[in-house]
C-alpha cells in the first residue's frame, strides 16, 4: 500500500438532501502489486450487504463490467492480476461498463445507505477531473477508457494532492489543453527507460513495454494489449478514418526493429499473389510408434538401423507414451542415432558428473554470497515464481510439495550455471515440463532441455532475433498460402501477426492440450518434412480460421480475442494434417518463390520473380524434394497397413534437403 486516506465520501444522493445517510464513508488506497498498481476504494463499514459490491468480472465476450456479485468473486477480481492464467491471456478487450441497479435506483437502498465499492488499475485510466466545492473539501473524478466515468470521490479529511502526488509517480499526468481541471494519463514514457523499471510500473502503456521486451510482455501481461493499441493508435473518435496498414506497418516496425511488414503493394508480392498453388491435397496419419516397432529398427548393439523410416514414422503417427522416454533422447539430440547401448550408458554417466557439479555450483552458494550476485538473485526469484505456477493442474505437478516442483526449479537453477548469460527468462519453464514429466529423471530432463534451448535459444536473448525472423518468414508463407486473406487481416491492423507471438515463442504450449503438445513437439522433432515446419503448422490454424474471421468481419479487437480463444481448442491431429498438405501443395509448386523456398529448405528449379531473374543464373536444374515426399508418404502408410502392398524405403533417402 503507497497510499491511504480514510475519510473519503461517496456522495450517494448529491443535489437531494444533505443527511448523514447520503454519504458514504470509504478508505481509499493505491496498491503497488506484482504486475500492476490498483487504485482501491471500499467503504469502511464492514457489515455492508456484499450482494451490491462492485468489481470486474469478464463475461463471454470478454468485455469487464461492473456487475453485482458476491464478496468471494470480488475477491477472486482483486486478485485477477496475479493469476496466471489471466496473465497467459494473450489478448482481452477491456472496458468498462457500469450496469443499472436492479431496483432502478442505486442509491435508494432499505437502510438509506449505498454500498458501492470499486477497484481499478492504473493501465485503464484516462484522466482525473478535479475540483473544489463549496463546502471546501476538493473532489477527484476518475475517468477510465471508454469515457466511462466512476463516482465522485469527496476528500472530508484532506486534500486530494498527496494522492495526485502518488499516481504522477506512475502514471504521467498532463493537465488537459481544454480544461485546466482536468489530467489526462500520458501514454507514453522515455523509450530510453529500461525495461525493467517499466515492467515495474505497467501503468505506461504495454505497447511500450513490448517494444522493449515482448517476451516478457507475452508471458506477464498480455491481455491489456488490445486495450493499449486502441488507445495508442487509433483515435478516440469510433468516426475517424482508420490508420491506414502501411502507417500501423511503419509503427509495428520502430516497435520491433529489423521486423519489416511488407503491405500488397510491394511489387514483389504483387506477383506471388498470383501464383496458384492449386489443391491441397488428402493427408491421413497413422497409428503411433509402438515399441515393437521401435525394437525391430535397433540391432543387436543397440543402434537404430533406418534413422530415416524411424523419424518418417514419428512425423507421420508421433509415438506411444511409454516408448517417449527413450525416443525423445533421440529426437531432442542428447543421444546419437547412431550410438550403441554401451556408449550411450557412459554418455549418461559423464553427462551425470557434468550436471551435478554445475548444481553443486548454484547450491553451494551462500546467502552473503548471494546478496552481492543480484543476477543469480533474480534469476532464483523468477524461477521460484514460475516454477510454482506452471502446469499445476497436472498430476505430475499438482499439490504442495510436490518432488516434481523441486525437479523444475533445479533444474532451472542448473541451466542458469550452464548458460549464465541467457540464464532464466520467463516461458522456459513450460518448454521444460513436458521433457521434465516424459523423462521422469533429473539429469536426462536437464541436457534434453539443453538441446530444445539450442533450438529455441534466439527466441529468448534480448535481441529477439529468432522472433523477428520467425514472424516475417510466416508473413512471406501466409502470403504466398492465401493473399486475400492477408490483406484482410492488413486492412484490420493485424498483417504483422503479432498474435502469433505467443504461439513462436514457447511452440504452442499454451494452445494445445498437455498430452497434444507432446504429440506436437516430437512430430516437429523430426524436423520432417521441411525446415520450419511450425511456421507452417501457424498457416494452417490461421487458414482454419480465416472463413469465420472474414465471413463475420472481424476487426482488430475481435481478430485478437478470436485467436486467443483458440487456446486449448485446436485439433491437434486435424492441424498436423493441414499443415503437412500445405508443405506438400508448396513443394509440388512449379515457381515456388525463392524466398519461401530458403524458408522451408526446399530447392526449386524454378526461381519466381521476388528476385530480380526470371531463371536460375547457373542454369542447372536443381532437385525437388516433392517425388521423394510423396513415395515416402505411401511407404509410411503402407507400414500402417493402410494401403494394399509394402514399399521398401532405400535407407539413403532423405526427406530433408542436403
Amino acid at each position: 500500500v503507497v497510499y491511504e486516506q480514510e475519510g473519503v465520501f461517496i456522495h450517494s444522493s448529491c443535489g437531494k438532501n444533505d443527511d448523514q445517510d447520503s454519504l458514504i464513508e470509504g478508505i481509499l488506497r493505491v496498491i503497488e502489486k506484482e504486475n500492476e498498481v490498483v487504485v482501491d476504494w471500499r467503504p469502511l463499514d464492514e457489515t455492508l450487504d456484499t450482494s451490491n459490491i462492485l468489481c470486474a468480472g469478464k463475461d463471454s465476450s470478454s468485455v469487464v463490467e461492473w456487475t453485482q456479485s458476491p464478496k468471494e468473486k470480488c475477491s477472486r477480481g482483486a486478485d485477477r492480476p496475479s493469476s496466471y492464467e489471466a496473465e497467459w491471456d494473450m489478448v482481452t478487450t477491456v472496458s468498462f461498463k457500469k450496469k443499472p441497479h436492479s431496483n432502478g435506483d442505486a442509491t435508494a437502498h432499505a437502510n438509506g445507505e449505498s454500498k458501492w465499492s470499486f477497484l481499478f488499475s492504473l493501465t485503464d485510466l484516462k484522466s482525473i477531473k478535479q475540483n473544489k466545492e463549496g463546502m471546501g473539501w476538493s473532489y477527484l473524478v476518475f475517468c477510465l477508457k471508454d469515457d466511462v466515468k466512476l463516482p465522485a470521490l469527496h476528500f472530508h479529511h484532506g486534500d486530494s494532492k498527496q494522492l495526485i502526488k502518488c499516481l504522477e509517480k506512475h502514471v504521467a499526468l498532463n493537465e488537459s489543453p481544454h480544461d485546466e481541471r482536468v489530467l489526462l494519463v500520458k501514454t507514453q514514457k522515455s523509450l530510453s527507460q529500461s525495461f525493467e523499471n517499466l515492467f515495474d510500473e505497467p501503468s505506461y502503456g504495454l505497447l511500450q513495454k513490448w517494444k522493449k521486451d515482448p517476451y516478457v510482455v507475452t508471458m506477464g501481461k498480455f491481455s491489456k494489449v488490445t486495450n493499449y493499441i486502441v488507445g495508442s493508435l487509433r483515435s478516440s473518435d469510433l468516426s475517424n478514418q482508420r490508420r491506414p496498414p502501411s502507417e500501423m506497418a511503419d509503427f509495428l516496425n520502430d516497435t520491433i526493429p529489423g521486423l519489416k511488414i511488407n503491405q500488397q503493394e510491394e511489387p514483389g508480392f504483387e506477383v506471388i499473389t498470383r501464383i496458384d498453388l492449386g489443391k491441397q491435397p488428402e493427408v491421413s496419419r497413422r497409428e503411433p510408434v509402438s515399441p515393437e516397432e521401435w525394437a525391430k529398427n535397433m540391432d543387436s548393439e543397440g543402434r537404430i538401423l533406418n534413422v530415416d523410416y524411424i523419424k518418417r514414422s514419428i512425423f507421420k503417427g508421433g509415438l506411444c507414451h511409454t516408448l517417449r522416454k527413450e525416443a525423445w533422447k533421440f529426437l531432442l539430440g542428447y543421444f546419437p542415432w547412431n550410438s550403441t547401448k554401451e556408449e550411450r550408458a557412459n554418455l549418461q554417466k559423464r553427462k551425470t558428473d557434468e550436471y551435478f557439479r554445475m548444481k553443486l555450483q548454484w547450491k553451494s552458494v551462500s546467502e552473503e554470497q548471494e546478496k552481492r550476485n543480484s543476477r543469480l538473485r533474480d534469476y532464483r526469484s523468477l524461477i521460484e515464481k514460475d516454477v510454482n505456477r506452471t502446469d499445476r493442474t497436472n498430476k505430475f505437478y499438482e499439490g504442495e510439495d510436490n518432488p516434481g516442483l523441486i525437479l523444475l526449479h533445479d533444474i532451472l537453477m542448473t541451466y542458469c550455471m550452464y548458460d549464465f548469460d541467457l540464464g532464466y527468462v520467463q516461458g522456459m519453464s513450460d518448454l521444460l515440463s513436458p521433457v521434465l514429466y516424459v523423462m521422469e529423471n533429473e539429469v536426462d530432463a536437464f541436457w534434453c532441455f539443453v538441446s530444445y534451448m539450442d533450438q529455441m535459444h534466439q527466441n529468448f536473448e534480448e535481441q529477439m532475433q529468432g522472433m523477428k525472423t520467425q514472424l516475417i518468414q510466416l508473413s512471406h508463407l501466409l502470403r504466398l498460402l492465401d493473399s486475400g486473406f492477408c490483406s484482410y487481416l492488413e486492412s484490420q491492423d493485424s498483417g504483422y501477426l503479432y498474435f502469433c507471438f505467443r504461439w513462436l515463442l514457447i511452440r504452442f504450449k499454451r494452445e494445445f492440450s498437455f498430452q497434444d503438445i507432446l504429440r506436437l513437439w516430437e512430430v516437429m522433432w523430426t524436423e520432417l518434412p521441411c525446415q520450419n515446419f511450425h511456421l507452417l503448422l501457424c498457416c494452417a490454424i490461421l487458414e482454419s480460421e480465416k472463413q469465420q474471421i472474414m465471413d463475420k468481419h472481424y476487426g482488430f479487437n475481435e481478430i485478437l480475442k478470436h485467436i486467443n480463444e483458440l487456446s486449448m481448442k485446436i485439433d491437434v491431429e486435424y492441424i498436423l494434417c493441414k499443415a503437412e498438405a500445405i508443405s506438400m501443395q508448396m513443394m509440388n509448386c512449379k515457381e515456388l518463390p525463392q524466398t519461401v523456398s530458403e524458408i522451408l529448405g526446399i530447392e526449386n528449379s524454378s526461381v519466381t520473380p521476388d528476385s530480380d531473374t526470371g531463371e536460375d543464373e547457373s542454369g542447372a536444374e536443381l532437385a525437388c524434394p516433392t517425388s521423394s515426399y510423396q513415395s515416402i508418404s505411401t511407404a509410411v502408410t503402407a507400414a500402417n497397413g493402410t494401403r494394399d502392398g509394402a514399399q521398401q524405403l532405400p535407407e539413403t533417402q532423405s526427406l530433408t534437403p542436403a
